[in-house]
């Protein structure tokens, strides 16, 4: 019987926590109206975790990347420029898709969870 990779079963864990992180954010946009389009969309800079649909006649598409650790703090801390920028780009492809194009609104939000399940949104985050 051979002992488990203690390294293995951190990744599983971080993985199952992410995916979770995600659902509770999904949820979170929903209960207020939000369509939701897209989980995990991969595009031109990598993937957007969720993709939701807004507005009076639903025409602004909202990003949105789901950052979780044990705080929001940490979390937020979690998001570097690289991976900014591959949102951005990401971002701009799926846009890029529709049929009013770049003429789209849209804003890429960031959404933190913190080890207890707390959600907190920055609406607008990255430009």
């Amino acid at each position: 019987m051979s002992a488990e990779n203690p390294r293995r079963i951190r990744g599983e864990q971080a993985y199952h926590f992410g995916l979770s992180a995600e659902d509770i954010v999904a949820r979170h946009y929903t209960e207020r109206g939000y369509e939701l389009l897209e989980r995990r969309w991969r595009g031109a800079g990598g993937e957007i975790d969720l993709i939701f649909r807004i507005g009076e006649e639903g025409d602004e598409i909202v990003f949105v990347e789901v950052k979780a650790s044990k705080t929001h703090a940490r979390a937020s801390a979690a998001l570097g420029a690289r991976q900014q920028a591959r949102l951005c780009a990401s971002a701009e492809d799926y846009i890029g898709r529709l049929p009013s194009g770049l003429l789209t609104p849209m804003r890429i939000d960031v959404a933190l969870v913190n080890g207890v399940g707390e959600v907190e949104c920055l609406e607008n985050a990255l430009m």
